[in-house]
């Protein structure tokens, strides 16, 4: 896979009221004209702060409206042209994943880019659209749609068809309004727990996938289906136990939940890396994942981050 098929993307966010009450400091920087972070070390304030490159650097200032133009638009156009792609957040817990996916309603310049993908979409619509939401909570795979949200279903490997689960319901989508109706029922059912860094916590992975059917007409007036989909992915937070206080099963959660971060990591350096052997069966997430990470694919990482060391 091609580095450039994989894009990683960091938007840097203003210090909270629990942050700054607890007297917490901004130690990042955001240079956006230079897609980069500058990382400044609190014990030694003349120490020249450390640079990080990206393909996109976005500060507290920038809307989502704003990010999902800059770099999350072409890998949607994408998808109308018969790519896989997958879109996620990826950060510690708290760190602001969900704001970036999922967003709020006002202002509508901070819609999430979940609700944006919808109506990229739907602007000029010819195809057929059907919808899926599970969820991976330890390790555990659960259709956040289905009649039973609670059954855990299987993974399968078929050899033309590739990784599926058995028995995940597909829904027939006609409108972005139709699609925030599914992704807010799928919200709902999803697992969140209290935790000392955030008392809403995502306890699982949720994966909201757009499969797309295009038929095109060839000049012998011959019909070809092309598919095609798009999987947008909110990851549970990375956890230290020492700030979470878990215990139980609260650890239990935290300890499948990183594993499985870990194994995405993995998977994501061994593609820009162009490493022979891609380790996706570490992991049911990276499993998942799959066939929207190598191959005919474009990928974009969005890593929200807090601008003080002390989430």
């Amino acid at each position: 896979m091609a580095a450039e098929a994989v894009k990683v993307a960091v938007r840097c966010r203003p210090l909270s009221g629990r942050e700054e009450a607890r007297g917490c400091r901004a130690i990042v920087g955001v240079d956006s004209a230079r897609a980069r972070c500058l990382l400044r070390n609190p014990a030694s304030p003349t120490e020249p702060p450390r640079q990080f490159f990206f393909d996109g650097a976005f500060s507290g200032e920038h809307s989502t409206e704003h990010i999902y133009n800059e770099i999350a638009y072409p890998l949607v156009e994408g998808i109308t042209e018969g790519y896989n792609g997958t879109i996620f957040a990826y950060g510690q817990t708290g760190s602001g994943k969900s704001f970036t996916m999922q967003g709020v309603v006002d202002p509508s310049s901070q819609k999430g880019i979940i609700s944006r993908a919808f109506e990229h979409i739907f602007e000029s619509i010819q195809f057929l659209l059907r919808a899926s939401c599970l969820e991976i909570y330890n390790e555990d795979i659960r259709d956040l749609l289905g009649a039973d949200t609670k059954q855990k279903l299987e993974l399968k490997e078929h050899p033309e068809q590739g990784v599926y689960v058995k028995g995940l319901s597909l829904h027939a989508v006609h409108s972005v309004a139709q699609c925030e109706q599914l992704m807010d029922m799928g919200c709902r059912n999803r697992a969140v727990g209290f935790t000392l860094m955030n008392k809403d916590s995502s306890r699982s992975h949720s994966i909201f996938t757009v499969r797309m059917e295009i038929c095109t007409v060839g000049e012998y007036l011959d019909e070809h289906l092309r598919a095609a989909k798009l999987n947008l992915v909110d990851l549970a937070g990375s956890e230290r136990q020492s700030r979470t206080g878990a215990t139980g099963e609260r650890l239990k959660e935290a300890t499948k939940i990183n594993l499985s971060l870990s194994a995405l990591g993995n998977v994501i350096s061994a593609l820009v890396d162009g490493r022979c052997h891609i380790p996706y069966r570490d992991s049911k997430l990276t499993r998942l994942l799959q066939d929207s990470l190598g191959g005919n694919t474009r990928t974009l990482m969005l890593e929200p981050l807090p601008l003080s060391p002390h989430l």
